[in-house]
């Protein structure tokens, strides 16, 4: 076992977390450091992008003090993965103008009605909607065009990064593009998107092709980490671009499906393609693209579910009382919809101001059928996008490699299993994306002919969930009569929205 070790990094939302990997994809140490956000208004999501590099310094830290002093010699790469579409304003010793914007926050709803069209979305891959960062740029350079044009670079995570660990203005095509300012196609900064955003081209940083090596981290750095050698950085890509890479779905028949906070999915393309039902990045495969269904409401539904109407002694958790009761309702609730828009819609709909709803509501329902048909909304509505998916590429699905912490639900995974009608493998893979970053690390080892021979030899899989397929066809017509649903509603969304504006809530 002489083979070098890496170092992952995972750099999500509110916490970093860093893994040790070896060339089998076995985890040697890991670490994790965790960090707030704040929300001065509503819609409005921010951070100290200062805790960036720190939550990273002292993650890494951690894990490497775990290891033996020959595990800790044999470090040769490290690779950052990171939350996308959240960006910084930095002066040129790259501090802080303002507190970062991250991706979910909604305040530019106005941007994305004044310069959101099909032809942006052609261009840049990502349908109009608040998640991208240009049209939240867009919004600092209507509310705070000071700060914008005073702003030495721009930048997402990825090359805040970059920057605190080698000094150099660098970004990774595949990290970069989720700011929304890419000729998607071609890799490269628009100046029809920089016009848009209020931007300079000198603002922002040199592109590198993900998975290349961008060069040595600051010894000062790795010796405070309790590593002498030298230590490579890897131009990374975003979470779930990497999560693809930890679970080893490199081809456009071979679907991840990440069961977090939000429900995201996707499979790799080895060509630019653009649809309403994905939304397109580039992959940390060079040259290729993730094609990425994205609802926001995941997890974080039925973590809402429990908290705001489940057993208060719970404060929200997995509730297996809840659980076995909403097991024993019939699927399809007797044809209960959920709309599962809590946080908007984007696939396949991308209306940033549709919200949630519940029809059909009758006194024989309770909190069982309730909360088993908001599963089953997130569910179908997921079955409905990779159809649309499949449709698009014409390649059907042969894997669906299920992660997060909502396939631990035993309840939840074989609603989903029955709704996309294709069995659903589990990963036991922790921090799958830290992995996928381990996976581009190790490929810059030479240990592997390549990068996908990397994702598919350090990938691990558990059991698998096969369909039921009556029940596969009662979803079905479940997810028609959703769809339907949305669209009737549509007009009614646009007034409550006017009517918010009008009557906020707070």
């Amino acid at each position: 076992m002489t083979s070098p070790l890496v170092i992952g990094v995972d750099s999500s939302t509110t916490s970093t977390k860093a893994i040790v990997v070896d060339a089998s994809g076995t985890v040697l140490a890991q670490g994790k450091a965790e960090f707030a956000m704040s929300t001065p208004k509503v819609d409005h999501y921010e951070q100290d992008p200062r805790d960036w590099w720190r939550s990273t310094d002292r993650a890494v830290a951690e894990a490497v003090g775990a290891l033996t002093p020959d595990q800790r010699g044999r470090i040769s790469h490290l690779c950052a993965t990171i939350q996308r579409q959240s960006f910084a304003l930095v002066d040129d010793a790259g501090e802080p103008l303002r507190p970062g914007i991250l991706w979910l926050d909604g305040r530019a709803a106005e941007q994305v009605r004044r310069f959101g069209t099909e032809h942006i979305h052609q261009l840049t891959g990502f349908q109009p909607d608040v998640t991208p960062s240009v049209y939240k740029i867009a919004w600092l350079n209507d509310h705070e065009p000071e700060v914008l044009q005073r702003a030495h670079k721009v930048v997402g995570v990825h090359a805040y990064l970059v920057h605190a660990m080698t000094g150099r203005w660098i970004d990774s095509a595949a990290a970069a593009d989720s700011l929304g300012l890419f000729d998607m196609a071609n890799l490269t900064w628009s100046d029809e998107m920089l016009g848009h955003a209020g931007l300079r081209e000198e603002q922002l940083c040199e592109l590198v092709p993900a998975a290349s090596v961008i060069g040595p981290i600051d010894p000062a750095i790795t010796r405070a980490w309790g590593l002498d050698q030298e230590v490579q950085l890897v131009a990374a890509c975003g979470d779930g671009q990497a999560a693809a890479l930890g679970v080893g779905a490199i081809g456009l028949d071979e679907a991840y499906l990440n069961m977090g906070t939000a429900l995201v999915a996707g499979v790799h393309s080895p060509g630019y393609e653009h649809a309403d039902v994905f939304r397109t990045d580039a992959a940390g495969i060079p040259g290729q693209y993730v094609l990425e269904i994205v609802q926001n409401s995941g997890a974080y539904l039925a973590g809402w579910f429990r908290e705001k109407l489940g057993d208060p002694a719970l404060q929200g958790r997995p509730d297996p009382a809840l659980d076995e009761a909403a097991a024993a309702v019939r699927p399809g609730c007797g044809g209960l919809v959920t709309l599962p828009y809590w946080n908007a819609v984007q696939s396949p709909f991308w209306n940033p101001i549709a919200h949630g709803a519940i029809v059909g509501l009758a006194g024989s329902y309770g909190r069982a059928e309730l909360y088993r048909s908001t599963l089953e909304g997130l569910s179908v509505e997921m079955s409905r996008n990779l159809d649309g998916l499949q449709r698009t590429t014409g390649v059907p699905l042969t894997r669906v490699t299920a992660v997060g912490g909502g396939q631990r639900s035993p309840l939840w995974r074989r609603i989903m299993t029955d709704a996309i009608g294709l069995p659903l493998t589990e990963s036991p893979t922790e921090e799958v994306s830290a992995m996928g970053a381990a996976v581009m690390a190790m490929a810059a080892t030479d240990q592997y002919a390549s990068l996908q021979d990397a994702a598919k030899a350090m990938a691990e899989h558990g059991a698998t969930t096969e369909p039921d397929e009556t029940t596969h066809r009662i979803y079905q017509e479940l997810g028609e009569i959703q769809a339907g649903t949305y669209h009737a509603l549509k007009d009614t969304f646009d007034r409550q929205y006017e009517f918010a504006r009008q009557h906020p809530l707070h």
